[in-house]
């Protein structure tokens, strides 16, 4: 048995009273109301304003917090140029990880220190707003279609639809992509709220934290997953081919995107209600094959491996079903997780303490001379 813990898997690095992720039972919570009851009641501002202040806002707090979202939509102008210009077979997630470095070039409230919780706050909610407009300004760039002006008059999700589209999104559209950003809200001390709270930690600015948890989201053993289910869809084609695509993963023990868990030891939480959008976004386009090939990869793999299906498997489906670009998935994932990772980085700092883990060492254990140079 190792005396360590690799990936620190178990270890408990500090306390939160943001999210509770029950692994064992399946269950999520956001300062103690389940993702369940939050996914039927609220709308994501409400999500958004909970983590940052740590209790549901009333209607009056939650105009006004949304109308300060939606008036810190707009871009530095130098920002703007830079996504025009960015190589247009860049990775999203690269060119949002830059934008958001970029932003706090032009942000007075970006310094390191001791913490200013005011400004801190503030900073947050600029980041919350203009992240969806980086990723969409790129998209658009990248495809030669002009950037639409900035809408003060539209929900986060909707506007981000707009924006993306270059018309009104339907309702349907708009509900589907508000539960998404719920569920993906926050989740723990996952591998990039880790990297964020690492580098707040330090007493770093909130931009520098920020662009270390969208560099970490990238990977695809984290955000990246949904993409990776989206290919390993295409490249299956067709639901009679499932079956055999699985065994042959199982007998040459490919991981199969979207499906287990480091925590979860029985069905994700978020996952039912991705599944059901899924459903429901496929049967109206006429085009049931993606989730009836995800459902039944499920199926085998909960039945031969006992491992469920988790938030990334069926929000690819979700995501692919409402038009939006593969590589644009992942991304998606951050303007949700910025919420999240505003308010562990504010929780961070409010009772700071430097992350400073230990090494086992396992290299030579007696010291050596230095070869001369005409002897190595």
């Amino acid at each position: 048995m190792s005396d360590y813990a690799k990936g620190l898997e178990g270890v408990i690095a500090n306390e939160s009273a943001l999210s509770d992720v029950k692994g064992l039972e399946g269950k999520l919570s956001y300062l103690g109301y389940d993702i369940d009851d939050l996914v039927d009641q609220c709308c994501f501002g409400e999500v958004c304003y909970l983590l940052l202040n740590g209790r549901l806002p009333n209607a009056r707090e939650l105009k006004n917090f949304q109308q300060k979202l939606r008036h810190s939509r707009d871009l530095p102008p130098q920002v703007i140029e830079f996504l025009k210009n960015a190589p247009h077979d860049a990775s999203p997630m690269d060119v949002l990880r830059t934008g958001v470095s970029m932003l706090g070039l032009y942000d007075k409230r970006s310094k390191i220190g001791e913490p200013d919780h005011d400004a801190l706050y503030e900073a947050a909610i600029s980041i919350m707003a203009r992240v969806p407009v980086i990723v969409a300004y790129y998209h658009r760039a990248r495809m030669g279609l002009d950037l639409p002006p900035i809408r003060t008059d539209l929900s986060g999700a909707a506007h981000f639809l707009y924006l993306i589209n270059g018309e009104e999104p339907t309702e349907a559209a708009v509900k589907t992509l508000d539960i998404a950003y719920i569920i993906h809200a926050d989740h723990g001390m996952n591998a990039s709220t880790f990297s964020a709270r690492v580098t707040c930690g330090t007493l770093s600015d909130i931009y520098s934290a920020m662009t270390a948890a969208i560099g970490t989201l990238k990977g695809p053993l984290h955000g990246g997953a949904n993409e990776g289910v989206i290919h390993m869809l295409e490249k299956i084609g067709r639901e009679d081919k499932v079956d055999a695509f699985v065994e042959d993963c199982l007998e040459r023990k490919k991981k199969i995107m979207g499906i287990g868990h480091r925590v979860y030891k029985v069905l994700d939480p978020r996952a039912p209600h991705l599944q059901k959008m899924a459903i429901e976004l496929t049967e109206e386009l006429g085009e049931p094959k993606w989730i009836n090939m995800s459902n039944r990869i499920a199926e085998i793999m909960l039945e031969r491996k006992g491992l469920n299906a988790n938030v990334d498997f069926y929000s690819a489906t979700v995501y692919y079903s409402l038009g939006i670009p593969t590589d644009l998935f992942t991304p998606i994932f951050a303007i949700a997780r910025t919420a999240g990772w505003a308010a562990q980085i504010l929780e961070q700092l409010r009772d700071n303490r430097l992350y400073r883990p230990l090494t086992k060492y396992v290299g030579p254990q007696e010291t050596m001379p230095v070869p001369p140079m005409s002897e190595r």
